[in-house]
Parts: C-alpha cells; sequence; structure tokens
C-alpha cells in the first residue's frame, strides 16, 4: 500500500510541474511600437527616404531612441504613449544644426489619437498595451515638407508592417 502511495504521490508532482507555466523569462511581452512608411506624394506606392530625419516627442528635449538620430530613412518605429490617448511627434527633415546651436531643419509636428487597451501576456511579462482607433494629423505651418498623413492601420498589435503612411 505505502508503493502506491508513493507512486501516486510522485506522479502527483510529475504532473503538477509539468503543467506550470515557464514565468521566469519573457519573450513576447513588448508593446508594439508605431510603425510610419515615408512615401513619395507623387507616387504614393514608392517608399521615399527622408533626408537626415530627427524625431522627438513634443515638449521632449531628447530624440526619440527607437529612430537613428539624422539618418536618411523610408520607415520608423515610434512608441505612443499609454497613459494618454494622444501623443505628439516633432519630424525634422535636413535636421541640422548651427553655431549657436539652434535646429535648423524643417520641423512638423504630427499627433496620433488612440485608445489604449491592456492585454494579458502572461506571468512573467504582465500586460501589454495595444492601441486602437488610430487615427492622426498635421499641424498645418507655413512650411511643411509632410504633405499628408494617410492610416493604413487602426489597431496597433504588432509591429509587421507599416500602421500610417506619411507623404511628402
Amino acid at each position: 500500500m505505502k508503493k502506491i502511495l508513493a507512486i501516486g504521490a510522485i506522479l502527483l508532482i510529475i504532473i503538477s510541474f509539468s503543467a506550470c507555466e515557464k514565468d521566469d523569462i519573457c519573450v513576447d511581452g513588448d508593446t508594439p511600437l508605431l510603425v510610419i512608411g515615408f512615401y513619395d506624394v507623387n507616387d504614393t506606392t514608392t517608399a521615399k527616404k527622408v533626408s537626415k530625419l530627427r524625431v522627438a516627442g513634443m515638449d521632449q528635449e531628447f530624440t526619440v531612441n527607437t529612430v537613428a538620430d539624422r539618418t536618411d530613412q523610408d520607415l520608423i518605429e515610434i512608441p505612443l504613449r499609454i497613459n494618454s490617448p494622444t501623443t505628439s511627434f516633432v519630424l525634422i527633415s535636413n535636421s541640422a544644426t548651427n553655431s549657436s546651436n539652434e535646429e535648423t531643419g524643417n520641423a512638423d509636428v504630427v499627433t496620433f489619437n488612440y485608445e489604449t487597451k491592456e492585454v494579458f501576456v502572461s506571468r512573467a511579462c504582465g500586460f501589454i498595451a495595444n492601441y486602437d482607433s488610430l487615427n492622426g494629423a498635421l499641424t498645418t505651418d507655413t512650411d511643411n515638407w509632410i504633405k499628408g498623413i494617410e492610416i493604413v492601420q487602426t489597431t496597433i498589435n504588432d509591429q509587421a508592417t507599416a500602421h500610417v503612411k506619411i507623404f511628402h
């Protein structure tokens, strides 16, 4: 009888541990970034690089660290705020600094509005944010280098393709 109980206890322990989820490593737990593709305004299917692009959060003194600063790019990935329904960015074309340490490029402000949805990934990863109902607006000025914005995907739950097209 003791052998049967011992074997039963061992089987119970083995079954218990084999059903557990590994919770010490999180591999799928990142909030997706907003993917923006830049396109030619005259041929809206052709990607077009922005010269010396600089991307900064509105009212921030630093550039977005997911975008290489002052490089020619036709696709960028930028983070949206998870604690706010709005995020604004300053996109600067032909970014440079003059002798007075002032920005000399052409700066345009783009604002994105969205709804944040929390999604439980796992015990190790916890929650991530996905975004729904994405829309974007360009602040017009006297010298916009951005000519238009098109929202391609209103839901952001991955970074597989561009969510937004910006024409210039």
